[in-house]
């Protein structure tokens, strides 16, 4: 075992990949779907010899730069791994190229959750396979986040720090500064992975419980922890367990707004208690004020038309925006089957917009969630205020202790930073679109569907639904990237662009 752990990170993740596609073999052959099972099957074996191959050939190679090695295997792993993982697909459905496969894959990965094909066009045990990339890529992430990005400030650890990003340690942080980086990834899985995988075990029997099928229930629980959204029927919608199974989901979308909800995040707690996290405080925030906003402008709709009295209609329509609006602040994109209530109780729209803006603003650092990220729009909220207080008296102190002034100035600073580059990441991919031929409106949501990992946004931003299928090739290629990119962050790349990296 430990001579394998000491195999190159990318070749232990083939093996992983390569091992995950017995699971959807076995689940086609209990099925009786023998073509699919066979596919897996063979795939699975195929990539696994490789895998072995690939370990001897490199069991002696020592990378000299580990930092710029473990940038290059998160690039890698978004990048090439989906390639390994798009055979199988391939193969078990003749009508999908590997092109579409492997987009697919980048898709479930970075745990966007986009889809080239309506629900029913796909096996179910492809939808299993789908729904499993993108719990093994939350894993993925919420891995490195604390065993790669932290000691390198990145990923939003350079907001608490307020140092440069790409140097240094998490101050405070158990982070084993000493330890390798494998010593690192080692410790966080064994540590991650029965909470991450315990929960998703729990949620699937409560879906079951609540009348969902055991594909969909199972398909439903991995995407929730891995805030992938991915479904097998379309959504939240098309489920058995309707208001019943989101009742069941919701307690599970709050891994997706803190850290602290994982055991790794107790190394580097910066509160005395849940509270006091300031990305709860936030989340909190939005999740009293949008529902409220939402249900007010479409209590004044219903009561122009005179139906106000209508008690069930008004509470399905707060619950569809209470759940809908968590769903997309942690970008998993699971719309309530009541979202749609509000517009016949009141005769008004929701307004797509907002699922936009709450896509962007994201979840919590070293969580499976994308978008900016809650600790970054509270730092910047925090020195917003601050600045507004110094207007009204230049000469008073901030007080709060020193990680809050730090994370006022240097953090709001880096914040700002990514804020920017992430708003200029999404002019670019819009203009890269653009040139495919899309239109302003389509660019626009296709771009941040893509950089915030919510791919079911694209069917809901807008006036009318968009499909990802749309796209052309050249389309599909950027937005891929965009995928990667929003999943790495821009400051990752960055880091990996820096001349020291590749200097020795």
């Amino acid at each position: 075992m430990r001579r394998i752990l000491d195999l190159p990170f990318m070749v232990i993740l083939i093996g992983i990949g390569a091992l995950a596609m017995y699971v959807p073999a076995i689940h086609g052959f209990a099925t009786r779907n023998y073509p699919v099972s066979r596919a897996f099957l063979y795939s699975g074996t195929l990539f696994l010899l490789l895998a072995a191959v690939l370990g001897i050939a490199t069991a002696a190679n020592r990378p000299s730069q580990p930092a710029r090695g473990q940038l290059l295997t998160l690039l890698g792993t978004f990048t090439v791994l989906p390639v390994m993982l798009a055979v199988p697909m391939a193969e078990s459905v003749p009508a999908v190229s590997l092109y579409d496969a492997w987009w697919e894959m980048v898709s479930s990965l970075t745990t966007t959750g986009a889809t080239l094909f309506y629900p029913e066009s796909l096996p179910p045990t492809v939808h299993l396979w789908r729904a499993l990339v993108g719990w093994m890529g939350g894993f993925f992430v919420l891995v490195t986040a604390v065993a790669i990005l932290a000691p390198m400030n990145l990923g939003g650890f350079e907001v608490l720090t307020g140092a440069t990003a790409g140097q240094g340690a998490v101050s405070g942080g158990q982070v084993a500064r000493g330890a390798t980086a494998s010593e690192r990834l080692v410790r966080y899985t064994l540590t991650l992975l029965p909470v991450y995988g315990g929960s998703t075990l729990v949620l699937w029997i409560g879906l079951i419980l609540a009348g969902d099928t055991a594909l969909v229930a199972a398909c439903h629980a991995m995407s929730t922890l891995s805030t992938s959204g991915i479904s097998p029927v379309g959504g939240m919608g098309g489920t058995g367990s309707g208001v019943a199974g989101e009742f069941v989901i919701f307690p599970f979308l709050v891994f997706g707004l803190s850290r602290r909800f994982y055991p790794s995040g107790r190394t580097m707690r910066n509160a005395s208690s849940l509270i006091d996290d300031p990305e709860l405080r936030m989340a909190l925030l939005l999740l009293t004020v949008v529902p409220a906003l939402l249900f007010l402008r479409h209590w004044v709709g219903a009561f122009e038309v005179d139906e106000v009295a209508d008690t069930v209609a008004a509470l399905r329509a707060l619950w569809g925006g209470v759940f809908t609006v968590l769903s997309f602040m942690t970008t998993t994109g699971f719309e309530s089957g009541d979202w749609a209530e509000a517009r016949t109780w009141s005769g008004l729209a929701t307004p797509g917009l907002i699922l936009v803006g709450l896509s962007v603003i994201g979840g919590g650092v070293a969580t499976t969630a994308g978008g900016v990220k809650l600790l970054r729009v509270y730092a910047l909220y925090r020195h917003g205020e601050r600045e507004i207080e110094r207007l009204v008296h230049p000469s008073s102190i901030g007080g709060a202790g020193v990680q809050a002034r730090k994370l006022r100035r240097q953090g709001a600073q880096m914040a700002w930073i990514f804020f920017m580059l992430f708003a200029l990441s999404i002019a670019i991919t819009m203009l890269a679109l653009a040139l495919t031929g899309l239109d302003f409106q389509a660019s626009t949501t296709f771009a941040v569907a893509a950089l915030s990992t919510t791919g079911p946004l694209a069917t809901v931003a807008g006036e009318f639904a968009l499909r990802w299928a749309e796209l052309d090739a050249a389309a599909r290629a950027v937005a891929a990237a965009a995928m990667v990119l929003g999943r790495l962050e821009t400051l990752a790349i960055i880091a990996l662009l820096n001349p020291d990296f590749w200097r020795g």
